[in-house]
């Protein structure tokens, strides 16, 4: 099965975003996350669970340098 790849909706056109493949978690418990500018490069999988924390971080502002 091909992952249907998702970046966020505030990335522009360009090609510098992180892009995941949110179906996958389902059948695998990892979110794969890669590149846009390197689509067929590495991918870095990440348990479901630490990608959403992650993701609500961001979200709720939660997160600093």
């Amino acid at each position: 099965m091909t992952s249907r790849w998702v970046k966020s909706s505030y990335s522009g056109t360009g090609s510098a975003c992180v892009e995941w493949a949110p179906h996958a978690a389902s059948t695998t418990g990892m979110v794969p996350v890669r590149d846009s500018k390197n689509t067929t490069g590495p991918t870095l999988a990440v348990p479901a669970g630490a990608f959403a924390a992650f993701v609500d971080g961001v979200k709720s502002g939660s997160l600093h340098r």
